[in-house]
């Protein structure tokens, strides 16, 4: 897993420990392990059997050559990328060239003081392709 997709996934998913849980009760939350973050559900991004978890599906972000990865929006509907680990497409965060991977661009989510900053109150959607 490139650093830039671990930073993305500590934002999204927080899979750190519970007690850091961004929303651990939000059945909508990736961070709530029986709600959107839950392993066994059956089109969840953290299913790794499921079409959007899947290392091998071309619609999920564990892929690295997936071309159709979820993408993600702020809560003002503003584009951010797609969380994805293809390190060569353009829109992904793993891009650390890209609009959307680069820690200096003010649209990435992995700039800690534009779109990726820790303390902003703006949730992040995860939209997979449908």
């Amino acid at each position: 897993m490139t650093p830039s997709i671990r930073f993305a996934l500590c934002v999204f998913l927080s899979m750190a420990r519970p007690a850091e849980a961004v929303c651990p009760y939000d059945p909508d939350c990736l961070d709530n392990p029986y709600g959107a973050g839950s392993p066994y559900r059956a089109d969840g991004l953290m299913n790794p059997y499921s079409e959007f978890g899947s290392p091998y599906s071309n619609k999920s972000w564990r892929n690295p050559y997936a071309t159709d990865a979820p993408r993600l929006y702020d809560q003002d509907g503003n584009y951010r990328g797609r969380l994805s680990t293809n390190r060569f497409d353009p829109d992904s965060v793993s891009n650390p060239y890209g609009r959307f991977g680069s820690p200096y661009s003010p649209e990435s989510l992995n700039n800690p003081y534009g779109a990726g900053n820790p303390y902003s109150p703006k949730k992040i959607y995860v939209v997979p392709s449908r």
